[in-house]
């Protein structure tokens, strides 16, 4: 992910990148390692919440994107994402009212209560 070098997560996104470009897979090949926007920071109370573009969701033949309210940022990563998966309909989902709950789209799909 893309952030600038004055980003509080700077540092820990270059890590992360360059951990990621040292992985390989089972047969030792590298993984191909595409760079998303991040949004603006978004904060609620003064907290910082945990705004990112891979909190995605793959459903029936879509792919389902938090977007933030920041217009150029969230097409960049739509398109970026749409590229990738030409299969799919990549689809920006508003999650500004989510994210208080810090999470987005993955999150909120992964527990499924049994009854």
């Amino acid at each position: 992910m893309r952030s600038p070098p004055s980003s509080a997560n700077f540092k820990v996104l270059r890590d992360a990148r360059r951990r990621l470009a040292r992985a390989r897979d089972e047969q030792g090949r590298p993984f191909e390692i595409v760079e998303l926007p991040m949004p603006r920071p978004v904060r609620y109370k003064g907290q910082r919440l945990p705004a990112t573009y891979v909190n995605f969701s793959f459903v029936n033949g879509a792919l389902l994107v938090p977007t933030f309210g920041q217009p150029g940022r969230d097409r960049k990563a739509l398109t970026a994402l749409q590229r990738l998966m030409p299969q799919r309909r990549v689809v920006g989902v508003d999650c500004r009212a989510l994210i208080w709950g810090l999470g987005a789209i993955h999150c909120l799909t992964q527990q499924q209560p049994h009854f």
